[in-house]
């Protein structure tokens, strides 16, 4: 039976479920919903999601994917090369940049496809392959519960040319990863500034009912920002409370999550260090510069936006210094030494 150093990641749970593992690995050994977890390998039957090492080919590809094994940057800004505020007209979960980026990737041919993800009126999530520019439409505004974007893209690999990904830090590294090791379909990674993440079920069934007490039909909208978490509803109020208060809930995987700003992106997307209703921006790589000259012209810049970067790094060191402790606690347990803090 092989062992591929993943077993060990979903293990200790702190599998991050970015998906980049089930889109790549060549026997079709790995598949996952939104937990990962080791299955009976005496049945097969099971593998609805989970590492099945009785049909690992060995070839230990997903190993070299895992963003876990990988490791995290202690630095997430030596990458940077531009930081402004832009806001777009694209109704979104604040400047609508996201949206008009993917719109203008698609619109250009500089990619065949993303992978986005849409909801329903109970913020249930379904990932949906988007390969029309009216597609975008579908997937604005942010969603705090997870799912494993780099999962769908098996199919995708093998009728696409031009792939773009949209996600949180870890599964902007799972693409990263996937490019370096696996497939250059990937052409460009959007990465979005991310602290943490929500199951569904505690989203749905415990935050929003009992910690913030509003009925989850009435929310329209939820976001986070001045160290609140808040959700909006029908008749146009706004509910908050303080971070603290559900943070305990996000997934185990982020409490090990050492990375608040997809540093492994060609462009990094937030709201924070940015006045209400606008989008912070940061170009981390070539490719990243030329696609956002896709819209430059069709967003207003902020240059020097206020709060700034300094908040961002403020926040950045928080995610830091509440998670490293952890993550290298575990890295300890394994029986491999690449992961660890570089």
């Amino acid at each position: 039976m092989a062992h591929p150093k993943i077993l060990e990641v979903i293990e200790h749970d702190i599998c991050t479920a970015c998906g980049a593992c089930v889109s790549t690995c060549p026997a079709g050994a790995i598949v996952m919903n939104k937990r990962a977890e080791i299955r009976d390998p005496e049945n097969l039957d099971l593998y609805v999601k989970g590492a099945a090492p009785d049909v690992c080919e060995g070839c230990l590809t997903c190993g070299r994917l895992c963003p876990v094994i990988d490791g995290y940057v202690e630095d997430e800004f030596t990458n940077v090369k531009e930081f402004f505020g832009a806001k777009s007209n694209i109704e979104g979960q604040d400047g609508g940049v996201t949206s008009i980026l993917a719109k203008a990737l698609l619109e250009s041919g500089t990619v065949d496809c993303i992978v986005g993800i849409t909801r329903n009126d109970e913020w249930g999530t379904e990932l949906i392959l988007m390969t029309e520019p009216e597609d975008v439409d579908k997937t604005t505004g942010t969603k705090y519960t997870y799912d494993s974007v780099l999962s769908a893209l098996k199919e995708p690999f093998e009728k696409y040319d031009k792939i773009g990904v949209i996600g949180v830090p870890c599964q902007a590294h799972g693409a990263r990863l996937i490019f370096e090791n696996a497939s250059d379909k990937i052409v460009v990674i959007i990465g979005l500034l991310c602290m943490e993440s929500f199951y569904h079920d505690v989203m749905t069934e415990k935050i929003v009912p009992e910690i913030m007490g509003l009925k989850l039909e009435d929310v329209v909208k939820m976001d986070f920002g001045k160290g609140k978490f808040w959700n909006y509803t029908k008749d146009g109020e706004a509910h908050s409370v303080k971070i603290p208060e559900i943070a305990h809930h996000a997934r185990n995987p982020c409490h090990h999550c050492c990375d608040y700003t997809s540093v492994f992106a060609d462009i990094s997307l937030g709201s924070v260090g940015t006045p209400d209703g606008w989008n912070s921006v940061l170009i981390r790589t070539d490719v990243g510069k030329e696609v956002f000259e896709l819209v430059k012209d069709k967003v207003e810049i902020m240059e020097d936006p206020k709060p700034g970067i300094d908040l961002i790094k403020k926040l950045t060191k928080m995610k830091h210094d509440n998670n490293a402790e952890h993550y290298l606690e575990v890295c300890e347990k394994f029986t491999f030494d690449e992961c660890g803090i570089h």
